[in-house]
């Protein structure tokens, strides 16, 4: 899913997250039917964290297709030019730039860079991360000092959604979309670090609910500015680097999880919803800790500590 690279998992880590992620859906209203139109997204500037593989690819992809200006991300530099490269000939257009979300000042980086560059952005899709087999399952940390899972996934882009809300939103009506999973498990706030019995598939799945308790609270927050933020679950065990990796059989594919994600994209439907989760393409229920306005806040406050923005 994104263009960190992954290690072999243990077993165990493998067991707890497939069952996670086969988790129902609880809801079955669709988000539109937009995403097998031919929608064109033409004079529309998308980025897409951890585009050079999996997901967010076939996404970049897709839009750059539909005519939208791609800013492709990533780490790797050889695959994010050859993405740059096919959407281009494929008569898109999209440019790279280069972050690793394991430090900080590399999302600040890339913020002002985006920013500088481009006046408007129309969405953003916060798709970058890595999984359980990450480091084979054991404990790492970020340049920043905080656990490697919570950080890439949930803190990098914490960040660089609050320094790119300015342009979003004056580049109105604008989309930010939160890629989380069904894996979910409430933020540990006595030990969001897990320096106490770590668990890479509960730093996963802890990392991923903060994604949607993210959404939830900020969405409440830009309500009526234009700007809209909704999060899903793409697909379970999709045919990426990251399942075969883990020496899993994949259960669904990148282009069904690219279905739904392109539907939060580009469909009218979507238009003014916000604070939503869906699963695939049906608006679905998380777990309960994201309908929890004290751990939205909770979180909130601490993230901008961890992140070293001011308080609220």
């Amino acid at each position: 899913m994104s263009s960190f690279h992954l290690c072999l998992r243990p077993l165990l880590f493998l067991t707890a997250t497939l069952l996670v992620l086969g988790a129902p859906v609880l809801t079955s209203q669709p988000a539109g039917e937009a995403a097998g139109e031919p929608v064109s997204m033409t004079g529309k500037t998308i980025l897409i964290t951890g585009s050079t593989d999996g997901l967010g690819r076939e996404v970049a992809l897709r839009l750059g297709k539909l005519g939208a200006y791609v800013l492709v991300h990533g780490r790797n530099e050889t695959r994010g030019a050859e993405v740059v490269d096919t959407i281009n000939e494929s008569g898109g257009s999209a440019e790279f730039y280069h972050a690793d979300f394991a430090s900080l000042d590399n999302v600040r980086a890339l913020a002002t860079a985006i920013m500088r560059d481009h006046p408007r952005l129309d969405v953003l899709i916060n798709n970058a991360g890595i999984g359980p087999g990450y480091a084979g399952g054991n404990r790492q940390t970020s340049d920043d000092g905080h656990e490697m899972i919570f950080q890439v996934n949930y803190l990098a882009h914490y960040l660089l959604t609050e320094l790119l809300l300015p342009t979003l939103r004056a580049s109105t009506p604008a989309r930010i979309i939160n890629v989380a999973s069904g894996a979910q498990r409430p933020v540990n706030f006595d030990d969001v670090m897990l320096e106490q019995n770590f668990s890479a598939s509960t730093a996963y799945a802890q990392s991923k609910l903060a994604q949607v308790l993210h959404t939830f609270h900020l969405a409440r927050m830009l309500d009526g500015t234009g700007v809209t933020f909704n999060t899903l679950h793409p697909a379970t065990m999709m045919d990426t680097t990251m399942v075969s990796q883990m020496n899993s059989p994949a259960r669904t594919t990148v282009d069904e999880g690219a279905t739904a994600l392109m539907d939060l994209v580009v469909s009218p439907k979507m238009e003014g919803r916000t604070g939503l989760y869906f699963n695939g393409l049906h608006e679905a229920r998380a777990n309960a800790q994201a309908y929890d306005e004290r751990a939205r806040e909770r979180l909130d406050a601490l993230s901008r500590v961890l992140t070293g923005l001011p308080s609220r």
